[in-house]
């Protein structure tokens, strides 16, 4: 049974984090109607952005906290140089150009950086937390509860009068124009706030498995998230990414020694099929019905 606790509780705390990946996704979209497959790249780009002020010599605290403001101008001037540039165009021109985005930066980083794994270290205590029988990671804890905060705060955002703004702009961008919105300045917020939390991916993530090429893989279990949970809905983040981390959890957990491993892939391959064939628009998702 503490085996199963464990599995559970460790599930549920690395889904969150998978959260913190897939909350970029929601923000875009939310905001603009885009899919951003740019976001895994984005976290790994956060990665190294990270690394490289804490080589320069800043403190690990200090460079999050200008890698947050370094994230947040790149999710501007990708959306001003590259997304701007396709408006009118079909969206599925628009996502093809976000995929385009993601393998650009994903071969680029490691071909500048080099490919080996590069640490960050936050300072958290190796030494897990313990609760009865049941052994926590403490980096596990931390990220899981940044999450929490993070996706509340989202909440609460799209509930101000910018957040409204952006809602806005994504249900309609003509009537947004009329009424006076700004619609480029509202999708370029969200693709800065999207750099944000790429930010707090990237810096839990990295600490987790270290900086290199593999971090933009969790586009994978954030992609799940969202389907799941549905893509316009933050509270969608939090619930998705609760089962999908505990599935993925779980599962191979009694099942990988019978597989020889690589279960996880599985259930989160399973857990898209499944939601897009019984629920395509997801748990919380709006259900846009339209004739074709």
């Amino acid at each position: 049974m503490s085996y199963f606790l464990e599995l559970l509780v460790n599930g549920a705390l690395t889904g969150a984090m998978y959260g913190l990946a897939a909350l970029g996704f929601v923000l875009i979209y939310k905001s603009s109607g885009v899919v951003n497959l740019a976001q895994g790249a984005m976290i790994m780009l956060a990665g190294y952005v990270i690394w490289l002020l804490v080589s320069a010599g800043l403190s690990v605290w200090l460079a999050i906290a200008l890698g947050l403001v370094l994230m947040f101008l790149f999710g501007l001037l990708a959306e001003r140089l590259l997304l701007r540039k396709m408006v009118g165009q079909p969206i599925i021109m628009i996502v093809m150009l976000t995929l385009g985005l993601e393998i650009f930066l994903r071969g680029v980083g490691p071909g500048f950086l080099g490919a080996s794994p590069k640490q960050i270290d936050l300072g958290v205590p190796l030494a897990p937390v313990i609760i009865g029988d049941i052994f926590i990671n403490r980096v596990y804890l931390i990220g899981g509860i940044v999450a929490l905060v993070l996706i509340v705060a989202s909440l609460l955002f799209f509930r101000t009068r910018l957040g409204t703004k952006l809602r806005a702009v994504s249900d309609d961008h003509v009537s947004s124009w009329s009424v006076g919105i700004s619609v480029e300045r509202a999708i370029g917020i969200s693709w800065g706030l999207a750099g944000l939390s790429a930010i707090a991916a990237g810096a839990i993530w990295g600490s987790i498995q270290g900086v290199d090429w593999t971090l933009s893989e969790l586009l994978f279990p954030a992609i799940a998230v969202v389907i799941l949970g549905g893509l316009d809905s933050v509270v969608g983040v939090l619930v998705g990414s609760l089962i999908v981390g505990v599935l993925g959890s779980v599962i191979p957990g009694y099942l990988d020694e019978l597989a020889g491993g690589g279960t996880r892939d599985v259930v989160t391959s399973l857990i898209i099929l499944f939601t897009i064939m019984i629920r395509p628009y997801g748990i919380f998702g709006r259900e846009d019905i339209e004739r074709v």
